[in-house]
């Protein structure tokens, strides 16, 4: 059944007014391996940049001191490339330590202690989503609550039920304004691009509409297995690690309509309303795979069904996008690693001399490349040297090199923004609750997946979800 939205926008967007600067950074988790991979790099380079400056309160579950806290940081840092001692230095000395146990409340007394003589904190919770909300709790009852602003990573729930039930007990302590969920491919430059691109080059605002498009492919390739994540993504899969947060939000950006201005509010508005313009992935418009070796990953349940490749197709109930069919896909195990929005166009009306004649042209495509390379590659046809009725196939690329796609990088923007309070780069409630509907008739199917050798592009019948067939990303030159 189609699921046409005419509802109008009821829901708040709570950021009017402007959202109070942190003075101090507590860091749940900070020995982790987020912490360790993403965090701590990205909190060097705030410093090095001179752009973070406030106290970084790492939260432990105890037998760590400060001392080690900075040499496991300064690990963390060397891991990607060279160290600006000067600036390691700097930051080290903003570094402090607080042990907890999340079954004595009274312990979170150790972060008050570490953050005296501040005026509004950020808790950041880079710790296990099942502590979300006894963190919360116990930051609450130690009075670290009410002056403060709560960052929590994906995931949020693991469908729209546990999603509305931990908004539940998150907001018992921390309301909605002062609330902020991570999707960390929002402090993406290129992601983020694809508003400025569209809206800010006629070509494009005029082009991207259903009279020209004749479908839209989005692929987030990646060539590596889950390693040794076996137990983490065997209870997770492909549309829960990156589809229903990742992709549609990607999507979101792709299909939203220009906000009214550049704030905040307007900008969240329409991508919530993009949303809600989705239709939900019905089952037989739906194919999962699993490579060949999967299930002998440690960690893996043994007869698992777990899918490791996802590829769906819906639609957008808007006037800009009806009738456009839009497809998604992603896996582990493919031939690249890749993140790339096609659009492909109407091909050019029967009796032009180029298409009358009997060689079979391909269409137009608009390529926005997101990683590893970003930019625009446009996919058009001109005419074969010496032969006006031979055409040969030209690619005009615009690289972004200005643009990076690093995790760190992105992160470094979610730490900026958490830290001064802005929302655009985070996920609203109301955009959870539409993401988890659109993949909500997905997400447990029982049916066992097909399988696909390692290397190859998935399984054969996610053709059947295109016009025709899959775009492969763009090559890297």
């Amino acid at each position: 059944m189609n699921d046409f939205r005419t509802e109008p926008d009821t829901h708040d967007t709570h950021d009017t007014h402007v959202a109070q600067a942190a003075d101090a950074l507590v860091l749940f988790g900070i020995t982790g391996d987020l912490a360790k991979k993403m965090l701590l790099p990205a909190l060097y380079e705030l410093v090095r940049k001179k752009s973070l400056d406030v106290p970084v309160v790492g939260v432990t579950r105890g037998g760590w001191s400060v001392e080690r806290l900075r040499d496991h940081a300064h690990d963390a840092v060397a891991a990607h490339g060279p160290v600006d001692q000067d600036a390691f230095s700097r930051f080290a000395d903003l570094l402090r330590i607080a042990s907890v146990d999340y079954d004595k409340p009274d312990s979170f007394g150790s972060i008050a202690e570490q953050t005296r003589g501040t005026r509004f904190l950020a808790h950041y919770l880079a710790i296990p989503p099942d502590l979300y909300a006894k963190a919360a709790a116990c930051l609450a009852e130690a009075g670290l609550a009410d002056q403060a602003r709560l960052i929590v990573e994906k995931p949020f729930g693991h469908d729209l039920k546990s999603a509305r039930t931990l908004q539940a007990e998150l907001t018992e302590h921390f309301p909605e304004d002062r609330l902020r969920r991570v999707d960390h491919y929002l402090g993406k430059d290129a992601i983020e691009d694809l508003l400025t691109i569209r809206f800010a080059n006629t070509l494009l605002s005029e082009t991207l509409h259903r009279h020209h498009v004749r479908c839209v492919q989005i692929t987030m390739a990646e060539d590596f297995d889950v390693a040794d994540r076996g137990g983490f993504y065997d209870a997770t899969g492909a549309v829960r690690d990156v589809v229903q947060n990742h992709m549609l939000q990607m999507l979101a950006y792709l299909i939203m309509e220009a906000p009214r201005t550049g704030a905040a509010a307007d900008i969240l508005d329409e991508r919530a309303r993009a949303l809600r313009a989705v239709r939900t992935v019905q089952p037989d418009q739906y194919v999962r795979g699993q490579y060949a070796g999967y299930a002998d990953v440690h960690g893996v349940r043994p007869g698992s069904t777990t899918e490791t490749y996802a590829a769906l197709r819906t639609s957008v109930d808007t006037d800009r996008w009806a009738g456009v069919p839009f497809t998604l896909r992603t896996g582990k195990a493919l031939p690249t690693s890749a993140t790339e929005i096609v659009v492909e166009l109407h091909k050019a009306p029967f009796g032009y001399f180029h298409t009358a004649c009997a060689q079979e042209t391909e269409p137009n495509l608009i390529r926005l490349r997101i990683s590893p390379d970003a930019g625009v590659t446009f996919d058009l046809l001109a005419q074969h040297e010496g032969d006006p009725e031979t055409v040969d196939h030209v690619a005009a690329k615009v690289d972004f090199t200005h643009l990076t796609g690093s995790g760190t990088a992105a992160y470094e923007l979610v730490l900026t923004d958490a830290v001064s309070g802005d929302p655009r780069r985070f996920t609203r409630m109301d955009m959870v609750e539409e993401s988890w509907r659109i993949v909500g008739d997905i997400i447990d199917a029982k049916d066992a997946p097909a399988a696909y050798r390692p290397g190859t592009w998935g399984p054969a019948e996610a053709d059947d979800l295109t016009e025709g067939r899959w775009h492969r990303p763009a090559r890297p030159e």
